[in-house]
């Protein structure tokens, strides 16, 4: 992998509903049964306004996903064709167990799948994420392998695993031959079982990006920091990390923190592939009559994209 350059990764949540609900760090998990039983699913237009500006602006699209059962599989699989659409290449796949069948109807418009196993040790596995089990997931791999598609995972550090539990991990990355995994630290929310925990240190967080890095040179390895830890990034980048995510990019953009997440790129001595402080002279309008989609939803994205860019300025 090129370690001298890096990157922002945008993921794209369609929803904030989720079937499942429970797992014990979500925000989800606090939702009440009414707001459950609300799909809470974004608009198309807002979706693919993100996508050309994850396009425009140099940002990798790092995934597309949101909580299981937002979407009837129909209505999923059209989302999905836009998307790749606007995008202009197939996408990574983030939502959750999915079946052969669905894979070979999804094949056309994504790269890969991901798997959100969160934490490999299983016995928290089995007290964070009672409604999530792993084995789903591991047949999900095994079929994606099959039909050629990249296999990849989320593991988030601070939930009471510790790195002796990396050898698991290992096993596991080489079991499914997975391609790129994202590494996050937790982000304790309110009302949750760790709403009083403290995130991971830093060099914990690196530890294990290092290790991962020693042992699968060539994997993608992305690290996920929040708004509160832009000053991780140099240490997460020198330990090993490709990219970088879950920095609220639009909210924030040219912020100070957005400054900090490119000079730490710098100490880090990578160059920062496209940008988070300054938007580009382009003719938005002009990437939106490009697209071969109907007149009513282009207007409707070009306003939303709109919308978008004032806030960014």
């Amino acid at each position: 992998m090129d370690l001298r350059t890096t990157c922002f990764e945008r993921a794209i949540f369609f929803s904030w509903y989720c079937a499942i609900g429970d797992c014990k760090y979500c925000y989800m998990s606090t939702q009440t049964k009414f707001n459950k039983e609300r799909l809470a699913r974004r608009t198309t237009e807002s979706l693919l306004a993100e996508v050309i500006l994850c396009k425009k602006l140099g940002w990798e699209l790092g995934f597309v996903s949101g909580g299981q059962g937002a979407y009837k599989k129909v209505e999923f699989l059209e989302l999905l064709k836009k998307i790749k659409q606007v995008y202009g290449k197939k996408i990574w796949l983030n939502v959750g167990p999915i079946s052969k069948l669905e894979l070979i109807k999804y094949k056309p418009y994504i790269k890969g799948v991901v798997a959100s196993i969160e934490t490999i040790n299983p016995k928290i596995h089995e007290l964070v994420c009672p409604s999530k089990p792993i084995k789903p997931f591991e047949k999900m791999l095994v079929q994606a392998k099959k039909l050629g598609l990249k296999r990849g995972m989320t593991i988030i550090i601070g939930l009471g695993e510790t790195i002796n539990d990396f050898k698991l991990l290992r096993d596991f990355i080489k079991k499914y031959g997975i391609s790129k995994i994202h590494i996050y630290g937790l982000n304790p929310q309110k009302r949750t079982m760790f709403e009083n925990a403290k995130p991971p240190a830093l060099e914990y967080q690196a530890e294990w990006i290092k290790r991962a890095r020693k042992a699968f040179p060539r994997m993608d390895i992305q690290c996920g920091i929040w708004l509160d830890r832009t000053k991780y990034v140099s240490t997460l980048l020198k330990a090993g990390a490709n990219s970088i995510s879950k920095f609220p990019a639009i909210k924030y953009f040219g912020s100070q923190q957005a400054k900090e997440i490119k000079k730490q790129a710098r100490l880090a001595n990578r160059e920062f592939k496209g940008t988070l402080t300054k938007l580009p002279k382009v003719d938005w309008d002009k990437e939106v009559d490009k697209l071969k989609l109907d007149k009513e939803l282009k207007e409707k994205i070009r306003r939303k994209l709109k919308t978008y860019l004032k806030k960014m300025k």
